[in-house]
């Protein structure tokens, strides 16, 4: 290989990565927005109606994924990632205009500013959708895929949960703390999360020039210019269960985090039992502390996998994730321990249910599961690997759909009782990796 195209390599797998850390920091920006949102006067303090945004989020996979998978075999690499800048540029502007446009005027009996922070939330989350479909198969493609391929892909994981873990201490520090009487007084409004819709901007703006200026030659560009596609990934029985796979991942992924933040913030018997006063505080950050052992975990899967296959990795974290979830079941909540948090005012040591500390090291097991299901399951694609990300991206509305059912099983039963779901989930995955990944469809010609 000349020195001149491992130099455009580099520079393409540097600018995929940094496209990967953008995708989460987008994607984190409707959490601390849905807080403003949801104590306002109109919303009674509905989590339901604050959370939307983060749906609206989830929801455009849905509907993008395929579209986003055929435009990539369209125009290439290079300009589906300039279309999805450019279209995360006007989702995040719509937003920003959601605090000037219908401010005042009501629709359905809620501020008619809200719908317009929907739509852009929807538009951003198009945008997320169509990197996503970029950055997976590049980093996979630029490596070879294989272990080298997989190791990209933890690499690029590993800058993803960096930007999850840091948007939102960002966003928090400009924001300051929201409450319902600052918000219904009229103190925090839409115009004080400008700041941070500006700076979402000016790296869409940055991004997009900068990777104009970026000679990216798509991997499989000659091998595919009159490639003839007479099948398509659904085809392939292993590529179909791990899109699965990927629905049952991403509300694995966002489930126990999730619930588990309901559980310690609950101050009625059902609840984890901690003190009334600071149980928000610490419920949040100790859900926060399993996306920081993401990053953690997405950091050693990115060294370890070049030389551990993804089936190996995906086995073993499924298998220690049951393990996990399992104990923190059967627990009860009078077995504590000690961790360090912030409870609102300082960092202590707080004592917290032991269960609650199982599941946040799950997220060691989640980190590097993404990465080793779709290298797992675009392997031998060939040239309908780019279909096939697009799949993926639409199953990612599993983030939206297994919490909604693990949430409402927990409103009917309890809260450990609903992480059955997580149970029964990681042993699809666990299944996936040992039997359901392997390529039965070798005789379909994918040159």
């Amino acid at each position: 290989m000349s020195t001149q195209k491992q130099n455009g390599n580099v520079v393409a797998i540097i600018t995929m990565i940094f496209l990967f850390a953008m995708i989460s920091f987008v994607t984190n920006l409707a959490a601390p927005i849905g807080v403003i949102w949801k104590n306002q006067p109109a919303f009674e303090g509905s989590n339901f109606l604050g959370m939307l945004g983060n749906m609206m989020n989830f929801l455009a996979y849905l509907f993008m994924g395929i579209p986003a998978g055929k435009l990539l075999t369209k125009i290439g690499y290079k300009k589906t990632a300039l279309v999805a800048i450019a279209v995360g540029f006007v989702g995040v502007l719509i937003q920003f205009l959601s605090g000037i446009v219908g401010v005042g005027a009501e629709l359905f009996s809620l501020p008619a500013n809200f719908f317009v922070y929907l739509l852009g939330a929807f538009i951003a989350g198009f945008s997320v959708c169509m990197l996503n479909t970029v950055v997976n198969p590049m980093l996979n493609l630029l490596g070879g895929g294989g272990n080298k391929g997989n190791q990209l892909i933890q690499t690029g994981g590993t800058f993803n949960s960096l930007s999850a873990t840091l948007t939102p201490m960002f966003v928090g520090a400009l924001i300051g703390n929201v409450t319902k009487e600052r918000v219904q007084s009229g103190e925090i409004t839409m115009a004080n999360i400008n700041p941070v819709l500006f700076i979402a901007m000016g790296v869409f703006a940055a991004a997009f020039i900068a990777l104009s200026f970026i000679p990216i030659q798509d991997p499989h560009e000659k091998s595919n210019s009159n490639a003839k596609f007479e099948h398509s990934p659904w085809n392939f029985r292993h590529f179909v269960l791990g899109a699965i796979g990927i629905f049952i991942y991403v509300g694995v992924e966002i489930g126990i985090p999730g619930t588990l933040n309901f559980y310690l913030a609950d101050i009625s018997d059902k609840g984890a039992g901690l003190n009334p006063e600071t149980a928000a505080a610490i419920a949040g950050f100790v859900a926060g502390t399993y996306w920081f052992l993401m990053l953690i975990g997405r950091f050693l899967g990115s060294i370890a996998g070049g030389k551990i296959s993804s089936k190996s990795m995906l086995t073993g974290v499924s298998v220690i994730g049951i393990a996990f979830v399992l104990s923190a079941i059967f627990l009860p909540k009078t077995i504590t321990t000690s961790m360090p948090v912030f409870t609102g005012s300082s960092f202590g040591m707080v004592e917290v249910p032991l269960s609650a500390l199982l599941l946040v090291l799950c997220g060691l097991c989640t980190s590097i599961m993404w990465g080793g299901i779709f290298n797992l399951a675009v392997e031998g694609l060939g040239k309908y690997t780019a279909q096939g990300s697009g799949i993926f991206m639409m199953m990612v509305v599993g983030g939206g759909i297994l919490p909604l059912i693990q949430n409402r099983i927990a409103d009917l039963t309890s809260y450990m009782t609903s992480y059955w779901v997580i149970i029964f989930c990681l042993a699809y995955l666990l299944y996936y990796a040992l039997i359901g990944s392997k390529n039965v469809n070798k005789n379909i010609p994918v040159e």
